[in-house]
């Protein structure tokens, strides 16, 4: 459930219309819904509760935006961060260091030493070699570093390629074969505490099996490794739980998913901990746009939004589907190609279409774009960069200003020489 709906056939966005906003912010612009972070924050976290000890760390990557981060952080979430920036804008939203978790395959040593002096919960380990040297960074302040081992489990989420992280030809983690011994050399050291193993196996995940798969193998993983005498009491079985992107799509349901981990962590007992990030961001945002025109073509015409690849990416990085709407109804069709303005043929969001009829100057908005829209985005071809409005009830701010390409422009530097 997401909180853009259309009332007398306009689109709302909660109480404020969609037309309003355009109106007074321009466009394109993403538009986010506090009710609907917080209603899927709420539901992700009453679902895993059925688990028993756990804690959920949103995944910035997904949406890092500072107001955004600061509805989850009031409602006691911790982050998932994957790099120094991400970790200083967790701070910034209110996020307490003890339930921030720093994830990411290339975490440098200013990285991982500026998290140390921020006394965050965990580090989560993608390799021997980084392991040695976060305990050599900890040992030389007096510090321990709290961890966990990242295992590759080499099982197929069943996701797009450029979004599966769990099988053996991905970069993340260690093989879960070789996960025993590094285990027993890095838990030896000086300067780490390494008190449990942490997965992730991709993202946008519909089928359970998977994931279930992939959680007794772990499972197995922290047998294993207690009988060898080590004190397993953390376990992080990362996010990936898909949601929906197109009208037909039946994405599981949170309640089941929870179901689930009870029944495959059963008598683990560790503290579980989960990194949703699409789950609770990707519905709670649409990219607000406006036709500039519609172009004849061969077959179907081009609708021209002024929304493009660099405002979200995703279409063009892999062929992501985002459902395109006016924002004012209509029960009239047509089928066209949607592409925006930018001076690429990868700039299109859709071909052959069919969407509810629109002509120049109309609105229309991308839906589920609060996950990996703006975050993604840049500028360019020279265009100004998207702001970002936070909708509350039945009023909005704007929290993150459009960043015009003069501004921009004037960061950079003509050396005296030329």
């Amino acid at each position: 459930m997401n909180h853009f709906q259309f009332r007398d056939g306009e689109l709302f966005a909660e109480d404020v219309p969609l037309a309003r906003i355009a109106a007074e912010v321009g466009t394109p612009v993403y538009v986010y819904s506090r009710a609907t972070l917080e209603r899927h924050a709420r539901v992700f976290s009453e679902a895993v509760a059925q688990a028993g000890d756990v804690e959920v760390a949103f995944a910035l990557k997904a949406n890092p935006n500072l107001a955004v981060v600061r509805v989850l952080a009031k409602m006691g979430m911790g982050a998932d961060v994957v790099s120094g920036g991400e970790l200083d804008r967790a701070l910034a939203a209110g996020m307490t260091p003890d339930k921030i978790v720093f994830s990411g395959v290339g975490k440098t040593d200013d990285e991982m030493v500026h998290a140390l002096d921020t006394g965050i919960g965990q580090f989560n380990i993608e390799s021997e070699e980084e392991g040695r040297d976060l305990a050599a960074l900890a040992a030389a302040r007096g510090l321990t570093a709290p961890a966990t081992l990242r295992v590759n489990p080499d099982v197929d989420a069943g996701t797009h390629a450029k979004i599966s992280t769990g099988k053996a030809e991905n970069k993340f983690g260690v093989a879960i074969s070789d996960a025993p011994a590094i285990f027993a050399r890095l838990s030896a050291l000086p300067g780490l505490n390494l008190r449990g193993v942490a997965l992730h196996i991709g993202s946008q995940i519909f089928d359970l099996a998977p994931l279930e798969a992939a959680f007794a193998r772990v499972g197995r993983l922290v047998a294993d490794l207690r009988a060898a005498g080590h004190a397993i009491t953390h376990v992080d079985l990362g996010g990936g739980l898909g949601i929906a992107y197109r009208p037909d799509d039946v994405p599981q349901e949170p309640s089941a998913y929870g179901a689930m981990v009870a029944r495959v962590t059963q008598g683990w007992g560790v503290k579980l901990m989960f990194e949703p990030g699409r789950m609770i961001a990707g519905n709670a945002g649409v990219l607000l746009t406006r036709v500039i025109r519609v172009k004849p073509g061969s077959v179907h015409p081009f609708v021209v939004v002024d929304a493009a690849m660099n405002d979200l990416a995703r279409p063009a990085l892999y062929d992501a589907y985002h459902h395109f709407e006016p924002v004012t109804a209509t029960t009239e069709t047509m089928t066209a190609n949607l592409v925006g303005p930018v001076c690429e043929s990868g700039d299109t969001f859709a071909m052959a279409r069919e969407t509810g009829v629109v002509a120049q100057g109309d609105l229309a908005v991308f839906r589920t774009a609060g996950a990996y829209g703006a975050t993604m985005a840049s500028t360019y071809n020279s265009r100004a960069m998207v702001p970002e409005v936070l909708v509350d009830g039945d009023r909005y701010a704007v929290v993150a200003d459009r960043i015009p390409a003069a501004t921009i422009m004037g960061a950079e530097r003509v050396p005296d020489w030329l």
